[in-house]
């Protein structure tokens, strides 16, 4: 328990260290860089009584954006024709919570993963990185979760000590999660349809750090939506799909320059 109060105690003062702002403008003395406008997705604000059960009932979540995962990366040389399937990607927010919703096309449900803080990212998993600031920062809050609701959640810092990373994995946060799934979990001699899986994240998990960006309509902060999918049973091959591109040479999605702004709407 103390170990657990400490490390949230903590939370603010390594956003406040290890968060290096990443300017969109470099400059020496005699030239200035422009980097690119960063790509972007758009959350609406809802009025509705969410109800958390991996269903898309409430008439808002047909209001707001919908982006797909159209970015393909593969870990190995092992490449198959059924590897790319359909995952749709929706937020909305209110005062109290941020709502995401996971759509996943899916011939083959599997999951391993039943503790929490292991490797949900080597099953069929969720995941969703945010930054609660309007520029890109070398820390972020990570909630990445598999068929089994089993949750990897951490503080990841880029730069945490002579440019190594690091992750604060002590930081467990309570959110909201539910799935539904259209198929058989772990049983590859049927062919599945898919899943859902809708997060509540309680805005009160961002308190303090919050502050250059704090959730209302024309806030922006950075983030990134993936899914990690696994159709073979045995083995840790997996693919990857996000809502923008990384580079598929070192394929690190925790890069923060590959992140994109997540603009609060009315």
């Amino acid at each position: 328990m103390k170990k657990t109060i400490f490390s949230i105690l903590c939370i603010p003062i390594l956003f406040y260290v290890s968060c290096k702002n990443i300017t969109k403008e470099q400059t020496t003395s005699t030239t200035t860089v422009i980097q690119p406008e960063l790509p972007s997705f758009k959350a609406s604000k809802t009025t509705t009584n969410m109800i958390i059960d991996g269903k898309r009932d409430e008439l808002d979540w047909s209001k707001t954006e919908v982006a797909t995962f159209d970015y393909f990366y593969h870990y190995d040389s092992i490449i198959k024709d059924d590897d790319k399937q359909k995952t749709t990607f929706r937020m909305l927010w209110d005062d109290a919570f941020l709502y995401v919703f996971f759509e996943c096309d899916d011939e083959y449900l599997t999951a391993r993963e039943k503790i929490r803080d292991g490797t949900p990212y080597f099953d069929d998993c969720a995941e969703i990185f945010l930054a609660p600031a309007p520029d890109i920062l070398n820390t972020h809050m990570g909630f990445e979760v598999n068929l089994y609701k089993t949750s990897n959640d951490f503080l990841f810092m880029t730069d945490f000590y002579k440019g190594q990373q690091g992750v604060l994995k002590a930081f467990n946060p309570d959110f909201q999660v539910e799935t539904t799934l259209t198929g058989t979990l772990n049983d590859n001699s049927d062919i599945d349809i898919g899943w859902t899986m809708e997060l509540a994240i309680p805005l009160k998990l961002f308190f303090k750090i919050d502050t250059y960006a704090p959730v209302k309509a024309g806030a922006k902060w950075t983030f990134l939506a993936l899914r990690q999918e696994r159709n073979e049973i045995e083995g840790n091959r997996r693919i990857t799909s996000l809502i923008f591109p990384v580079d598929e040479r070192k394929i690190d999605v925790h890069d923060p320059t590959k992140f994109g702004f997540l603009y609060f709407v009315e």
